[in-house]
């Protein structure tokens, strides 16, 4: 078994999180099978998947390739999931998580986050976006400490080591604190230096709650990008950074997150651009 490269951010609740891991959003089927395999022989530690990304079970397959063949054990690799908004009413979180769990393969994950604060209305497990006569948006007004108050309950079961929320702002956090009996110890949102997430950064850390940083890059391939949008890699300040470091302008964006102690979770399924971003 290949040493350990990762370096760790220790959680509010004890456990330990590798400070980089492969993101999976995004991934199309076919493809992040052979990512997440390039990931872990590259040295990765720490998977980042959502039950949203419609790719669990790729990275389920990928997963017991790697430990088949001796690469890892379960407990070297840090497995991080969410609950998907219509799963958020509380007699539907354990559901929740096992619709992770067993595409996964696994009999809990590390760290289960709330991936948003915005509860949609259940209709069946196959609807993700559920709309209403208005073929608008159909939310669940469950209340998102409801919601927490259940995930809890998965830590107790064994289901989940660690929780933790997504796209979290401060109000909302202070309600989460506020009644949290079980620590939560991540907020996941959107990090990087076209973004001021300054305020949430700040409130996070006077509460000892980590966080991690999605989309570190600003994303330019999401559905919703528009050609206004800032290129960091073309930004002439991360660029004189780069060719003055003698790095990429990816890897400056990076440094950029973990020097602020900032988890960080680049999404990629190029091998050489996933082990580029481990350096």
């Amino acid at each position: 078994m290949a040493a350990d490269k990762n370096t760790y951010s220790f959680l509010s609740d004890h456990t330990r999180i590798p400070n980089i891991g492969l993101g999976t959003w995004k991934s199309a089927k076919g493809d992040v099978k052979n990512a997440v395999i390039a990931a872990i022989d590259a040295g990765y530690r720490h998977l980042d998947c959502a039950f949203i990304y419609q790719n669990e079970e790729e990275i389920g397959e990928a997963l017991k390739e790697k430990i088949k063949d001796g690469t890892i054990e379960r407990d070297d690799i840090y497995i991080t999931t969410k609950l998907w908004g219509t799963h958020h009413s509380p007699s539907r979180v354990e559901q929740g998580i096992k619709m992770s769990l067993t595409p996964l393969q696994l009999d809990y994950v590390d760290l289960y986050l709330m991936h948003s604060p915005c509860g949609r209305k259940f209709i069946d497990d196959k609807t993700f976006f559920p709309k209403d006569e208005n073929d608008k948006n159909a939310y669940d007004d469950v209340h998102y400490v409801e919601t927490w108050k259940a995930m809890e309950k998965l830590v107790e079961k064994g289901l989940a080591i660690s929780i933790g929320v997504s796209n979290f702002n401060v109000p909302q956090m202070e309600e989460i604190v506020t009644a949290a009996q079980v620590p939560c110890v991540m907020n996941q949102i959107e990090i990087h230096p076209a973004i001021d997430q300054s305020d949430i950064i700040t409130y996070c850390k006077a509460k000892s709650i980590a966080l991690t940083a999605y989309s570190p890059f600003g994303s330019p391939d999401r559905p919703w990008a528009s050609d206004k949008d800032p290129n960091l890699f073309e930004d002439p300040v991360v660029k004189e950074i780069a060719e003055s470091r003698g790095c990429t302008a990816g890897q400056v964006l990076l440094a950029y997150h973990l020097n602020q102690e900032i988890v960080v979770v680049p999404k990629s399924v190029t091998p050489s651009r996933i082990k580029e971003n481990f350096e």
